[in-house]
């Protein structure tokens, strides 16, 4: 597999970061040019060494994500990924997020979503993608439902946030399901 992938949209730019990019940055780059790649913070600088350093993939277990990039000011607006991509069993969690309010309510990550699904059925051959959202959670669970992801259930007391445990609503959907909606 091409571990450089470029998806574009409309209004973004998609790119992909594998395990090999985030070694080959931190083994080549210096932390500046690093924090640059990413467009990031001092604290997301420290999760980006601790892939490195700690590895993100296993013999079946193993991360992909995208930097998601506003085409026209180039400036990086989000990230998207398959985490927990259990390749022997064609599936993968996704997580997703916009950095800024200001980039919110504008359909980005909707644009992002449509390519990045059809990305995770086509080039990884997934069967199943979830997604394990809060259930206050409106703006993503819209966005799952339009997709046509399916609320499977309540995963109890599945995330620690700040010393609680939280529930996790799954949502998934199947590659027979994708592009039915």
């Amino acid at each position: 597999m091409n571990p450089d992938h470029i998806l574009q949209t409309k209004r973004l730019t998609i790119k992909s970061v594998t395990p090999q990019n985030i070694h080959e940055l931190f083994l080549t780059k210096t932390k500046g040019e690093i924090m640059d790649f990413f467009a990031c913070d001092e604290n997301t600088f420290e999760y980006y060494r601790k892939m490195h350093e700690g590895g993100m993939e296993t013999h079946r277990i193993s991360l992909y994500f995208f930097r998601i990039i506003h085409a026209e000011s180039q400036r990086v607006i989000g990230e998207f990924g398959f985490h927990t991509w259990n390749k022997t069993h064609r599936r993968a969690e996704i997580y997703y997020s916009l950095r800024k309010e200001e980039d919110k309510q504008k359909g980005y990550m909707k644009e992002a979503m449509e390519s990045l699904l059809d990305f995770g059925f086509t080039n990884l051959n997934l069967h199943r993608i979830q997604a394990l959202i809060d259930d206050a959670n409106t703006p993503s669970k819209k966005l799952l439902e339009h997709f046509s992801f399916q609320k499977e259930g309540t995963m109890r007391e599945d995330y620690n946030v700040e010393g609680i445990q939280e529930d996790s609503e799954c949502y998934s959907l199947l590659k027979p399901e994708w592009g039915k909606k």
